[in-house]
């Protein structure tokens, strides 16, 4: 039996890495309802400004819009509702004790298929300040710069 292992990535969450220091990942399975998932492997999900928030020690994943199916009707669910995230205690502990210092953030980073589940890679993330995002794109400006000019003179040495 040949097993599955499709990692497409559905939907990204391209703001979270300007926006965050992501300091560790982990991968989460999702707790979906009847067309959700549908709609998500037709890559109809968005994760902007959507976040993980812990209760009752158990980690939900909350303002993640899937939009409903077209073909669902009545079936269909509310595209905002809050959706639980699969994980192991370990894990969720893990996420509390962190979670719990002063300016950390639990992220979702992008949704994917594997082995035929949805999954959710979710980021522990530090907000960045202002300046730290300033200089991020002064870095990132700099390295396209030198990549040019080192694709520049290969081309020129070919020539």
């Amino acid at each position: 039996m040949a097993v599955k292992t499709e990692n497409r990535v559905l939907a990204q969450n391209r703001k979270a890495r300007h926006d965050y220091t992501i300091e560790d990942t982990f991968e989460a399975g999702m707790e979906l309802r009847g067309t959700e998932i549908k709609s998500i492997r037709a890559g109809r999900m968005n994760l902007k400004d959507s976040f993980g928030k812990i209760d009752n020690n158990e980690l939900f994943l909350h303002n993640a819009h899937i939009s409903p199916y077209e073909q669902g009707n009545q079936f269909n669910h509310d595209p905002l509702r809050t959706r639980k995230l699969l994980l192991h205690r370990r894990e969720i502990n893990k996420l509390i004790g962190k979670s719990m210092q002063s300016g950390y953030s639990i992220i979702p980073l992008k949704v994917y298929i594997k082995n035929g589940k949805a999954k959710v890679l979710i980021g522990l993330a530090k907000g960045k300040k202002k300046y730290d995002k300033r200089q991020a794109l002064k870095e990132q400006d700099a390295k396209r710069e030198m990549d040019k000019a080192i694709n520049r003179s290969m081309k020129g040495m070919s020539d």
